[in-house]
């Protein structure tokens, strides 16, 4: 072989090598982002995130196999429940508290799905205490454009355009954008300009700028199995048997809740909410949850007891929710029986 033609193949050689050398850490960090995330402990497990202690007691105390991590100041009891290998913590209340936390859990364990198990307030007045609702999406409704007047916002030229504030309505399934508030009055309702906006998330596969959403959505096949679940739901609650709901609770399944900072206790704003959205049940920690579910791609779903109905006045049925224990017992039962169901369809899944 000519001279010249030994010193091209060596040069072919040269770059080719020096192009494996130059691919040899993207393709390392590439393999390093796609694995999952578990900074603490990577067995595959379902997540479970209570806001109170007592939500969560009745979980842990049958959770074998337990083992305690401390993370940031949070506590996180790995373990088995009901055959299925969980990560159980609190959250705290409110709706940092929970959006911290349940990124903290994905961070430092292999969360394959997650469960949010608490209690909640009632929106619809056709739910009692005592009931376990099951929503198929949650809202975040009271993240608002707070406008100056009655009129719907207009900040950046055509009506309901606020777009270039980085914002973006919520609008009904007509395009409509949604009404805002209204306080009714002897005198007539009176506007209070807070109108709904959509929230901005970032999430695998999505538009490098984000994407608004209003509702965020349980995971269907999780829903599928709530939709089976027949749990035995009590009156009285364990610690205090003779404190009874006059109603049989029931578990119902699917329809919208919402989540916001604001403890809700302002019986308007409840009609607003359930005439608007038809919302079944509020809490301040669920839809905190779900965004950063969506936003990590990870599927979940919320088992949320009623405990009152929101700015309602029967003060004595309250008390007999919180004093008897029932609260957490229901919501424990639904939770308990949706992981056996859970790990019964795995099983014939495989």
């Amino acid at each position: 072989m000519p001279l010249h033609r030994h010193s091209f193949a060596r040069s072919v050689v040269r770059v080719w090598w020096r192009v494996a050398f130059a691919l040899v850490p993207a393709l390392f960090a590439q393999a390093a982002y796609a694995a999952p995330r578990c900074l603490s402990e990577c067995t595959p497990r379902i997540g479970i995130v209570s806001a109170f202690g007592a939500e969560a007691d009745l979980l842990l105390a049958q959770t074998a196999h337990k083992r305690l991590w401390s993370i940031g100041g949070s506590a996180f009891t790995t373990g088995e429940l009901q055959g299925q290998r969980v990560v159980i913590t609190l959250s705290g209340v409110g709706m940092v508290n929970a959006a911290m936390t349940t990124q903290r859990m994905l961070d430092h364990f292999r969360i394959e799905r997650l469960i949010m198990s608490g209690i909640a307030g009632g929106v619809d007045p056709a739910l009692h205490i005592g009931d376990v609702v099951v929503p198929e999406r949650w809202a975040m409704p009271m993240e608002v454009y707070w406008n100056g007047d009655a009129n719907v916002p207009a900040a950046c030229g055509a009506v309901g355009d606020v777009s270039c504030l980085g914002l973006r309505l919520a609008r009904d399934a007509s395009g409509a954008v949604r009404p805002d508030f209204r306080v009714p009055t002897s005198a007539g309702a009176v506007p209070t300009g807070w109108y709904m906006r959509d929230t901005e998330v970032h999430a695998p596969g999505g538009p490098a700028q984000g994407e608004f959403r209003f509702d965020y959505e349980a995971d269907p096949r999780m829903l599928a199995v709530a939709r089976t679940l027949a749990p035995d739901l009590q009156r009285c609650g364990p610690k205090a048997p003779t404190l009874c709901v006059n109603e049989q609770p029931r578990l119902q399944v699917g329809g919208r809740a919402v989540s916001g900072n604001a403890f809700l206790a302002n019986a308007d704003y409840r009609a607003y909410l359930q005439t608007q959205l038809q919302a079944q049940a509020v809490d301040m920690e669920t839809a905190a949850l779900a965004q950063v579910a969506y936003a990590n791609g990870v599927p979940f779903i919320a088992m949320r007891s009623v405990s009152d109905l929101a700015g309602g006045q029967d003060h004595a049925q309250v008390g007999a929710f919180f004093g008897s224990g029932l609260a957490e017992a229901n919501e424990a039962r639904v939770t308990l029986a949706f992981l056996a169901a859970w790990r019964t369809r795995s099983r014939s899944a495989n």
